[in-house]
């Protein structure tokens, strides 16, 4: 399917576009709401300024795409592959990342707040000054990820892998932070509740 098919579809009611093949496809600054793109590929696709608000890509293929500014609030994302995805300041609050794979993504800026983001593979991805207020991120690796100056505020962060990231600065004021592995990561001028574990707060000295 190419993208003037796909917004002709989808300008006249059709929201169905389930396993759609759009590798490289352009759809920057498109409104794509509530859209169901469930398994699609959308390899390398620009998305850049888009809205998908409450849309299904469950299972979706957005290895190296470009969501740059996207709106994907309320979205579904569930074992979908960001795989070194750019998700510089987008909008994933609320949304379901349960399972995702977002190794190495660019998600910088990015806010995600009360999202699910749980059993998630967020190895090395870069998510300085990410807005992860409230998020649940309980059992995933985010081993080697870039977290400066993010906000994890509220976060659920109950047994999470944190081995050699970066957390310069991170903020996590009342964050759940039971069973964490901090294992060789960095933890300068970190903001961390008086209520954490005293285990926890004896690995970071």
């Amino acid at each position: 399917m190419d993208t003037n098919q796909l917004i002709e579809q989808y300008l006249a009611g059709n929201r169905d576009f389930v396993e759609a093949s759009l590798q490289q496809a352009n759809l920057s600054e498109i409104s794509l709401n509530a859209i169901n793109l469930n398994r699609a590929d959308l390899t390398s696709a620009n998305l850049e300024g888009a809205s998908l608000c409450r849309a299904k890509l469950n299972e979706a293929n957005l290895e190296k795409a470009t969501l740059w500014r996207c709106d994907l609030s309320k979205s579904f994302l569930i074992w979908s592959s960001l795989v070194k995805a750019c998700l510089i300041r987008a909008n994933l609050n609320r949304v379901d990342l349960h399972k995702a794979n977002l190794s190495k993504a660019d998600m910088r800026l990015a806010s995600l707040r009360y999202a699910d983001i749980s059993n998630t593979n967020l190895e090395g991805a870069d998510l300085r000054y990410a807005d992860l207020t409230g998020a649940n991120l309980a059992n995933s690796n985010l081993a080697g990820a870039n977290l400066t100056g993010a906000i994890l505020n509220k976060a659920d962060l109950y047994n999470v892998n944190l081995s050699k990231a970066i957390l310069a600065r991170v903020d996590m004021t009342d964050a759940d932070l039971s069973f964490v592995s901090l294992d060789e990561a960095e933890l300068h001028n970190a903001k961390i509740s008086e209520n954490s574990s005293s285990a926890l707060l004896l690995e970071i000295v």
